[in-house]
């Protein structure tokens, strides 16, 4: 059953994707009246993620970057099918890559490469990295893959994105990938989304983000630390509807020179920015902000004390 879901979802995006843009735009203005107006998809979390992340707009101001982002969500989903079929050089004509020679830079001098970034603008285009490579067209471009709860939507979203050649490899494998990669002196570039929420176990910074005390990962710091991987924050901008432009900014190139934590803290204070001055290309549905430090606080609390309980039943016997 799982496999002819599969066929079925992926016939229909593969059609899609053969729509020229101007006709994929139509569908997602129509959609957005469904989305939005009739079905009100996520209205609530995204109003109070807004409200929360501009406690200094109005109203009328949130209501209209809360138009805006549905706009863009139904664009960004029928261009990531898009991904399917687009030919390379229409895609460079889509997407600018700005910056990618300082990567090559530090392939020269073999040290490799991971960029960090969030769920800003279309981050899934950004699977065809290696299009924009001069020097370095054969290296490894691979993103960290988590996979979906439905099999045959987390079948398809693979295909989609390894479409432009991308590696995907899941978080509990990634380790190992990057020291075979070493071994075989082969460059590579990884890509870490990392505003996800993690969950209760995994929280071990908390740090103040859109006006909110949010807890954040921090895997993806210590393995870029571990392979002394130079580190790049990937801007993404959309200057007109079917535009984007990614611009790699450096945020060290020498990751263990800096105090713990800091390559997090100075994303997070980058994507931040990114948000301030184009809101609406954020992902406002997502409901990251449901864990709450008071939350955690007890938590800790309770695992503390049944910890020490424990330790007390073991010593009395």
């Amino acid at each position: 059953m799982t496999t002819i879901k599969y066929y079925l979802l992926y016939g229909l995006v593969y059609l899609l994707s053969l729509m020229p843009f101007w006709m994929l735009y139509a569908i997602s203005d129509f959609n957005y009246l469904i989305v939005y107006r009739l079905v009100g998809y996520r209205r609530k979390v995204v109003r109070k993620n807004l409200r929360n992340s501009f406690p200094d707009k109005t109203e009328k101001e949130l209501k209209t970057i809360e138009k805006k982002f549905y706009h863009w969500f139904c664009d960004s989903i029928l261009e990531t099918f898009k991904l399917l079929t687009i030919s390379d050089k229409n895609l460079l004509k889509r997407l600018e890559y700005r910056g990618l020679e300082q990567l090559e830079e530090c392939f020269d001098r073999k040290q490799d490469t991971a960029t960090i970034l969030g769920h800003y603008c279309n981050w899934e285009w950004l699977s065809s990295i290696n299009l924009g490579f001069k020097r370095y067209p054969d290296a490894v471009v691979g993103s960290i893959y988590h996979e979906l709860k439905n099999p045959a939507v987390d079948r398809l979203f693979k295909d989609i994105r390894k479409a432009k050649r991308s590696v995907l490899i899941n978080k509990q494998s990634i380790p190992r990938y990057l020291v075979k990669y070493r071994k075989e002196d082969t460059r590579y570039m990884f890509g870490y989304i990392s505003d996800q929420g993690p969950r209760w176990h995994n929280i071990h910074l908390w740090l103040d983000f859109m006006h909110q005390n949010t807890p954040v990962f921090t895997g993806g710091e210590r393995l870029m630390r571990k392979m002394n991987n130079a580190v790049f924050y990937i801007k993404m901008e959309r200057p007109k509807r079917g535009k984007y432009i990614a611009t790699f900014i450096p945020i060290t190139y020498e990751p263990n020179e800096l105090p713990e934590f800091e390559i997090t803290r100075r994303f997070f204070k980058m994507l931040e920015e990114s948000i301030n001055e184009r809101p609406e290309f954020y992902l406002w549905t997502h409901n990251r902000w449901k864990r709450t430090k008071e939350k955690y606080d007890q938590i800790m609390e309770e695992r503390k004390r049944e910890s020490e309980e424990r330790l007390g039943t073991s010593t009395v016997n």
